[in-house]
This record gives structure tokens, sequence and C-alpha cells, in this order.
């Protein structure tokens, strides 16, 4: 009895996850609706009468949470943005499929992270990476010793990292 792979997902699944991620986008567009209600909020709360002390305190205060707010919706917009491009690639077929070792993507994964691109092997070996980059470049972006070199070298290892491990290995094992 042999185990057929799967290299993509049936249209059931495609269609369960549609569910879920057009869902998602709903609840995100709620969200960002409110996040950005409390950023544009310039109702007055009755300072003018208040020490001046107090009415820094309350507009330093303000600016901190409108700098917050703004942060959350930019996030928030690019988590609605990436949930829109997951269903074209539901539209496309290609939804569940690791962008890096073109396996099938855990569907736990997908249903906690309807976005993912990456498997979590894949997600692991970008850890590693990333690792070993921060381990080999202690310097950071700034810094005049950084360069395009550093960045170049990175990809190239994760190239070969992801063909050595995924393709020659197991095409001799085989």
């Amino acid at each position: 009895m042999s185990v057929e792979k799967k290299y993509k997902y049936s249209d059931k699944d495609l269609a369960e996850f549609k569910k879920l991620i057009t869902e998602k986008i709903s609840k995100a567009d709620r969200d960002l609706k409110l996040i950005k209600s409390a950023y544009l909020n310039d109702h007055n709360n009755g300072t003018e009468d208040t020490s001046p002390t107090f009415k820094a305190f309350d507009e330093g205060s303000a600016v901190m949470s409108k700098e917050s707010n703004s942060a959350l919706a930019i996030r928030q917009e690019k988590f609605i943005r990436d949930l829109k491009t997951a269903l074209i690639r539901i539209e496309n077929k290609t939804y569940g499929i690791c962008r890096v070792t073109g396996k099938l993507i855990n569907k736990k994964r997908l249903e906690l992270v309807p976005h993912a691109t990456l498997s979590i092997e894949a997600k692991n070996m970008q850890k590693k990476v990333l690792y070993f980059t921060m381990i080999n470049n202690p310097h950071p972006k700034g810094s005049k010793k950084y360069s395009k070199w550093n960045k170049f070298f990175v990809l190239t290892l994760g190239v070969v990292y992801i063909l050595v491990f995924n393709v020659f290995i197991p095409f001799f094992l085989n």
C-alpha cells in the first residue's frame, strides 16, 4: 500500500479555507475601522479649564495613543492585504503550497494562520539562516561594516541549504 502525496488541496478544502479567510477579513475590517476611529478621534475631553501641567500630560498621552493606534492600523492593513492575497491564491489553486519547499502546508497551520505562505519546515530554515546571520554579522545595518555582500551571502546560503536538503539528498536517497 503506497501513500499518495498531495500536491494541492482539494476544491472542498479550498472552499473551507475561503470561508474562513472571508470571515477573518470581515472581522479584521471591523477592527481596522475601530482602530481608525480611535486614531481619528478629535473629541475634546474637557481639559481647557485644567492646569497647564495636566493639559501637557494629557496631550502627550494623546500623541502616544495616536502613534500606537497608527501602528496598529498599519499592522491590521497588512494583515487584511495578506488575507486578500491568500484569497487570490485560493482562486489560482496554489493556496497552501509552501513558497520555499513546494510542499503542502499543514492544514492545522493554515487554520491558525490562513495567510501563511511558508511551511513549518521552511519557517524553521528561515530562522536558522537568520540566526546564522546574526552570529556572523553582529554589526547593525547602520554600521559601516554592513554591506550588500552580506545580504547576498545569506540569501545564497539559504538557497544552497534548501537545494541540498530538499532536492539533492532526497534525489540520491531514492
